[in-house]
């Protein structure tokens, strides 16, 4: 079986992406998973339900930006790979406080090199030659694209808000451990994600707790941003086969080709929801538009030719099959989203008030 006898450190692993990860290595690999979370407004337990308990798992309370926290994990589990995910992700949270973001992004993957580092050093020749750092990234690091054109491999870095800069900071990095330290990392930088357990401040579950409730939610602009959305369970296995067979100081770009705009993804939520769980009126009706988001890129969009061609890698969702899945999903599952929206800590944010779900006095949300 793959990663059979295999320990891999999985941070920020009780995140949206980082969970659907451990969901995917537990389910379809031998691998021992250890889960480094420090457990922040977004992160939620609940949304790894089958590894409680489960003999491969473990979970360790750990922020990345803590260096004597992170050398005892490293010095207790002697993990063959590190897959980073623990970073701050939504950007109209960067532009009401930026610290954070280059506190966790910037600095934290920092430490977390040199943890690494200090580990892959101590290793025996054979150990450290099979030993990985995979750092999870994103394509708002790359600006924004025009009507046309993709963002590869290739293109050059043009961060627009402080998130994407953060980001694009942390991506240098570990190519700078790479190249100065020959740490053997490599980093994937990958569209927008959807899917079951997302958390419910981004623009899909947003849109879809709301329609729900039958409330209104404005749209920045005039729904026009292009989002490339990708499911994420096919990330997940993206990511597993670039930790199995990607080459060390590459870099791939993951998307599913499925490029939306914003008021598509919405009135397409809406439509299925109106089938799904039949309200009042046509929730078409509800959608409001209000003025755009200070430095809200046009649009994203990533050419995955290379990971295609080079480790066969295909999303197993199209838009409309992933996007029913999940809008069914958070139909089924109101018990998992309700309890995120009781907590005390998300009144940190008034646009993230609760109130059936949100109430009117909600800020509208993007799709990042």
């Amino acid at each position: 079986m793959r990663f059979d006898g295999t320990t891999i450190f999985v941070t920020g692993g009780a995140g949206f992406i980082g969970s659907a990860v451990i969901r995917h290595l537990l389910a379809d690999t031998g691998a021992r998973v250890v889960n480094i979370d420090k457990l922040t407004y977004a992160a939620n337990l609940e949304s790894l339900p089958g590894p409680t308990g489960h003999p491969r798992y473990s979970f360790e309370k750990q922020c990345i930006g803590e260096s004597a926290g992170l050398r005892a994990l490293f010095d207790k589990y002697q993990p063959d790979a590190v897959m980073n995910l623990a970073a701050e992700s939504h950007v109209d949270r960067s532009i009401d406080g930026p610290a954070e973001f280059i506190q966790t992004n910037v600095v934290g993957t920092f430490i977390l090199l040199q943890e690494a580092r200090h580990q892959w050093r101590r290793l025996v020749p054979e150990r450290r030659a099979r030993f990985r750092f995979l750092h999870v990234s994103t394509d708002e690091v790359f600006g924004s694209l025009g009507t046309s054109g993709l963002f590869s491999e290739e293109t050059a870095y043009a961060p627009n808000s402080p998130h994407s800069a953060s980001r694009a900071s942390s991506d240098h990095l570990v190519r700078a451990w790479r190249e100065t330290f020959e740490l053997p990392t490599m980093v994937t930088n990958c569209s927008n994600n959807y899917g079951p357990y997302h958390f419910p401040e981004k623009l899909i579950p947003h849109m879809i707790i709301r329609g729900l409730a039958n409330e209104q939610l404005p749209v920045y602009g005039d729904g026009g941003n292009i989002r490339d959305w990708l499911y994420v369970a096919g990330h997940a296995e993206a990511l597993t086969l670039v930790l199995e067979h990607g080459g060390v100081g590459e870099t791939y770009n993951i998307g599913a080709r499925c490029e939306h705009t914003n008021l598509d993804v919405v009135t397409r939520i809406y439509d299925l929801l109106d089938k799904l769980s039949p309200g009042t009126a046509d929730r078409r009706d509800l959608i409001s538009f209000v003025a755009d988001r200070r430095g809200h890129d046009l649009r994203y969009a990533m050419d995955p030719g290379k990971i295609e061609r080079e480790l066969g890698w295909r999303p197993r969702e199209n838009f409309e099959s992933g996007l029913a899945k999940t809008v069914r999903w958070f139909c089924d599952n109101r018990t998992w989203w309700q309890n995120i929206l009781d907590r005390p800590a998300r009144a940190d944010r008034p646009r993230l008030t609760k109130a059936r779900g949100y109430t009117e006095r909600c800020a509208p949300i993007s799709s990042r």
